[in-house]
């Protein structure tokens, strides 16, 4: 189901990134009565009555002339018209239809794609007088709501999430056998790994095209391993268009991970890991994916000693506190560590899937808790009886206790390091919940 996005596009100061923020319930985007504060690309996963959905938040604005801003929503607004399911086209009511709005509108108009105008700001009944000056630019779907209250954000959403059937998301390969995405930030190694791994070999049985343009699907076979790879890098080779490569590349990662069970996260050793890559990890990490990190470019670092020890350890840090990841330092251009690199992805999908027996669940976590009791609450003990493994994608385990709700975060954190301590989960998330016995 998480495979259907949302764009929200529009001119500058207009209320995108509160909306963001409302739509995913957590402060992540800057806001600012500035004009140009949305610089990096903004990308979460929003939940509405049980359908989640992904949500970017155009910006990368840089603050200067109005050929500037213009030049850079039309290249936006075009890709999000490419690229995303359903397109929210915000404006402000407090300045009515602007130039600028009229532009976006244009370009809105000619999309296949559902648009949906919200006009913001509208908190009192003369806003709301004035709102209906926006039917004339001609939306079907229009919502007049404000996004830093929250009002009319509800029927929005109801809307959204009509369109989000069932089986969105879900890769439709003919073979049950593992995805593993490369994904990363532009020039970091990502069409290179592809042909390193694949160019000289002819055990390939076929490219697949993606559902979603220049995505490639290739079918490995070969080594007594088979997996399909999931490229994202394909945007590099559109020369037709003066396109935004980063947020191309953003909204790629995000339909690559939604189709992966193992991401491969490649890094440029000499830049090191950048906010957005934290976000792509992060998202990744949220949705329950597996994670190998891939230092590329390691051949052009300057070495003493513990150079990669060292650089491991601040990267983990970063990383915190999904911590347990493999970190592989690779040279694509040399070939150094590529083919470990699809081993450890393979090893971390086994870990994806790994089911553990009840009985010896049971046997080594309550001797986890014994040896160290969750807090008394209220003069209570917390009593944990028992543990059982949910039966779904991604490893996540019910906790079954007689005060569920008074389990904090550091015993939890406990209670998943003794998890990936006993048995093995590297690279993979671990969700946990506490019920009541």
């Amino acid at each position: 189901m998480a495979g259907f996005t949302i764009a929200i596009v529009g001119r500058p100061n207009v209320g995108k990134s509160t909306l963001f923020n409302r739509l995913l319930e957590q402060r992540k985007a800057i806001v600012d009565d500035q004009s140009g504060v949305t610089r990096d690309r903004q990308y979460g996963i929003a939940d509405w009555n049980g359908k989640t959905f992904n949500v970017i938040d155009t910006g990368g604005f840089v603050a200067g002339s109005d050929d500037v801003f213009e030049r850079e929503i039309r290249k936006q607004v075009k890709i999000a018209m490419q690229e995303a399911n359903l397109l929210i086209f915000m404006t402000d009511v407090t300045t009515g239809i602007t130039d600028l709005d009229s532009e976006v509108a244009d370009l809105l108009r000619r999309s296949a794609k559902p648009v949906y105008l919200v006009v913001n700001k509208v908190d009192n009944q003369q806003r709301q007088l004035e709102a209906t000056e926006f039917y004339s630019l001609g939306f079907e779907n229009i919502f007049f709501l404000s996004s830093m209250s929250g009002s009319g954000t509800g029927e929005l959403l109801d809307d959204v999430v009509s369109h989000i059937t069932d089986d969105m998301g879900e890769a439709t390969m003919e073979n049950d056998i593992p995805k593993i995405a490369i994904i990363g930030q532009p020039n970091v190694g990502k069409s290179s790994l592809l042909n390193a791994l694949i160019g000289e070999e002819r055990n390939i049985v076929s490219d697949i095209a993606g559902t979603t343009r220049d995505t490639i699907h290739t079918h490995y076979n070969m080594f007594q391993k088979e997996f399909m790879l999931i490229d994202t890098a394909g945007i590099r080779r559109k020369t037709k268009v003066q396109e935004d490569l980063e947020f191309y590349s953003v909204i790629r990662a995000i339909k690559a991970l939604d189709e992966a069970d193992v991401v491969m996260l490649l890094l440029d050793a000499e830049k090191g890991i950048t906010a957005q890559d934290l976000n792509i990890f992060s998202l990744a990490a949220r949705k329950g994916k597996g994670i190998v990190v891939l230092v590329n470019k390691w051949d052009l670092m300057e070495k003493a000693t513990n150079t990669a020890r060292d650089y491991e350890k601040e990267l983990k840090n970063r990383l915190a506190p999904f911590s347990d990841v493999p970190i592989i330092f690779t040279s694509v251009t040399e070939k150094q560590r590529i083919f470990k690199a699809i081993e450890v992805a393979l090893e971390v999908y086994e870990n994806r899937t790994r089911k553990i027996q009840t009985s010896k669940l049971n046997d080594v976590m309550l001797k986890a808790i014994e040896a160290y009791h969750p807090p008394v609450v209220r003069g209570t003990p917390i009593r944990i009886k028992y543990v059982t493994q949910i039966p779904t994608h991604t490893p996540a385990f019910a906790f079954f206790c007689n005060l569920p709700d008074d389990v904090k975060a550091p015993y939890r954190n406990y209670l998943e390091n003794q998890l990936r301590s006993h048995f093995d989960f590297k690279g993979v998330p671990i969700k946990i919940f506490f019920r009541k016995k």
